[in-house]
């Protein structure tokens, strides 16, 4: 038989009950915060007991994590980009697609769709016959919607330039791990689609002005994660540092609001990655 608990020990497992209990509440809540979903005011989620609560995070978590890896299409108005934009832009891109005409792919958010604006864009990447498939504002799940609803056409480019996964952080707050579940299905989906190519998967790039942050932890993070990616066809390259000052910051002049490269951070980043990418493409 089981040996009875004395008083001391009885208050002891229930304080730990209750703490515990507390924690998957705040835990549950900040869920419902970032789903939207009203479960903390809730009847039941006030006398739920421990176990029930936690078999309700673990399936809340296993859901919101699943988000990441799930094709979805654009579903936020941006004042600078509608979701009628957003569609005008992946048509486009099926458009171009189409011809398939591209020795190599660039895939991603604002950041790659930015690069062709910068002038070593032009100097570096227009003689390589690059299609960018890059919007702004998307996150991995969006990127793997247009990457299996025609973004990839008749394309078959010698190299792929995957960037994508900070969005993620800044919309969803998502963590290191949901980010690293969401570039890889990513990279699955353009191993699928272009069986032939080779993979560069970029690093997730830091953000925020100062070091130190739970952001640019995150990003430390995720970037260990996708680095275990990398093998016979796929490249991982984490080129961070090329964007930061000696002590760690980023400069106005590298990323004008601490997250967008300017043309001066993409004379950086094409610095840390031209060689890499062109090493890739002769051996393909």
């Amino acid at each position: 038989m089981p040996s009875k608990k004395t008083g001391s020990e009885r208050t002891v497992v229930e304080s730990v009950n209750d703490l515990a209990t507390r924690d998957l509440k705040q835990r549950v809540a900040v869920f419902a915060n970032r789903t939207s979903f009203p479960f903390s005011d809730l009847p039941i989620m006030k006398s739920l007991p421990l176990l029930t609560l936690l078999a309700c995070l673990l399936l809340a978590g296993d859901v919101f994590a699943q988000r990441a890896v799930q094709p979805i299409p654009r579903g936020t108005e941006f004042e600078w980009m509608s979701i009628a934009e957003w569609y005008r832009r992946h048509a486009d891109d099926v458009e171009a697609a189409k011809k398939g005409e591209a020795a190599i792919v660039f895939a991603g958010d604002s950041i790659t769709q930015g690069w062709e604006w910068a002038p070593a864009w032009e100097r570096d990447f227009a003689p390589l016959q690059p299609v960018n498939i890059g919007i702004g504002g998307d996150k991995t799940e969006n990127l793997l919607w247009r990457l299996q609803n025609g973004a990839t056409g008749s394309l078959r480019p010698k190299l792929v330039v995957l960037l994508i996964g900070v969005n993620n952080f800044l919309h969803n707050d998502d963590s290191a791990q949901e980010v690293f579940a969401g570039v890889k299905a990513n990279l699955e989906q353009l191993r699928t689609s272009f069986p032939e190519a080779r993979i560069l998967t970029l690093g997730v790039f830091p953000y925020g002005q100062e070091p130190g942050t739970r952001n640019r932890e995150r990003v430390k993070v995720v970037n260990t994660l996708i680095e275990t990616l990398a093998d016979d066809t796929v490249t991982i390259l984490d080129i961070g540092d090329a964007l930061l000052e000696d002590d760690g910051t980023i400069s106005k002049e590298i990323m004008g609001d601490f997250l967008h490269p300017t043309p001066e951070g993409y004379e950086r980043i094409n610095a840390a990655i031209l060689p890499t990418i062109k090493a890739l493409i002769e051996e393909n």
